[in-house]
């Protein structure tokens, strides 16, 4: 059905079909017809974090912002969806337009800036969903506010979401809110995310249940970057790291009428540049914090080759938008096939 749908929403403007993508899949899922959009994977549980995911496949944060969509979102067969990025107060993102296909190189351009209704808005939406399956929530800071003040909202939202949430994802990697990546500079990065992980024990100690802190990052960092970072989390004992967010280097898509947008650049070219990063990171961190791999899978190999990298989990987006739903269970199903392989191999 999507492959018949999808020229036709590429008639329309990125955040357009978008919204119009959801509410279709929202009206199919009240009314029944949920299967008839996705081929459901078999379970292959996968636990990691303390946490059984039904499979190791999740949907990345950004499709979701608000939490608005979960059921409908959960009809597709993911093993884990992340909704966010969250911010404390509600604000309108940047100026339209903001996203962009580049449909030869399977890509996508956006500048959106953490556009979101609050975290209150995400929290109702939360609570008045029936999912119960494993759910990440991203939260990050408001466009107004310093860098010297940004630990301020992270808390906000940490408290405000800590009941409802599987575990909780902190973004300083979006390369749309300006100056959010200097947080990732090693000094600046210990006293953040100390000062987080101090709050994440007392909310689990005062809750009788202790969830999980990841931290994104960006996949434009240097080699003595990512040293350095590796550092800082192994010592403030992170929970675990997505690798990576969109990248601002553009060479890739130079070619295309959208490839100097200013912006994230996902999708296929960012598969290679998320993969290295990921890879980097296991070593470093010797298998002692649980990666999840993100960025530019668009079929089950590339699912898989996360995997192989050091990817305990792995989450997709912008490949759903060029390949459809039946990409969850595409990869779903060659993780499990080469799980398979190696059990008999070894």
């Amino acid at each position: 059905m999507y492959d018949f749908l999808r020229p036709l929403l590429f008639r329309l403007d990125a955040e357009t079909a978008h919204r119009l993508t959801l509410y279709g899949l929202g009206v199919a899922q009240r009314s029944g017809f949920a299967h008839r959009i996705a081929r459901l994977p078999a379970d292959l549980p996968t636990t990691v974090f303390g946490i059984t995911f039904p499979n190791p496949v999740g949907l990345a944060a950004g499709l979701d912002k608000n939490a608005e969509h979960l059921d409908a979102l959960n009809a597709l067969g993911f093993g884990f969806i992340e909704v966010g990025t969250v911010t404390p107060l509600p604000q309108p993102g940047n100026d339209k337009p903001r996203m962009f296909r580049l449909p030869s190189h399977e890509a996508i351009i956006n500048r959106l800036g953490f556009n979101n209704g609050g975290v209150d808005a995400l929290v109702r939406n939360v609570q008045q969903s029936s999912y119960h399956g494993v759910l990440g929530i991203n939260i990050g800071k408001n466009k107004d506010t310093p860098n010297e003040k940004a630990v301020n909202d992270y808390l906000a939202c940490l408290h405000k979401v800590y009941d409802h949430a599987t575990y909780i994802t902190v973004n300083i990697s979006s390369p749309n809110t300006q100056g959010l990546r200097d947080l990732q500079q090693e000094a600046t990065l210990y006293k953040f995310i100390s000062v987080l992980r101090a709050a994440q024990e007392r909310l689990g100690s005062q809750a009788g249940r202790r969830k999980p802190m990841l931290l994104k990052i960006a996949p434009d960092l240097g080699e003595g970057e990512l040293d350095a970072i590796a550092e800082v989390l192994l010592r403030t004992g992170i929970d675990g790291v997505i690798c990576s967010n969109t990248t601002i280097d553009h060479t890739a898509v130079a070619d295309d009428p959208h490839g100097g947008e200013t912006g994230g650049l996902s999708g296929k070219p960012l598969f290679e540049r998320s993969t290295a990063v990921l890879a980097g990171m296991h070593k470093r961190l010797q298998g002692r914090i649980p990666l999840i791999g993100v960025g530019g899978i668009l079929d089950g190999s590339d699912a898989a080759e996360k995997m192989d990298a050091g990817a305990s989990l792995v989450q997709i987006y912008s490949g759903l938008i060029y390949r459809g739903p039946h990409l969850v269970a595409e990869c779903v199903n060659e993780i499990r096939r080469q799980r398979d392989e190696a059990g008999h191999v070894g």
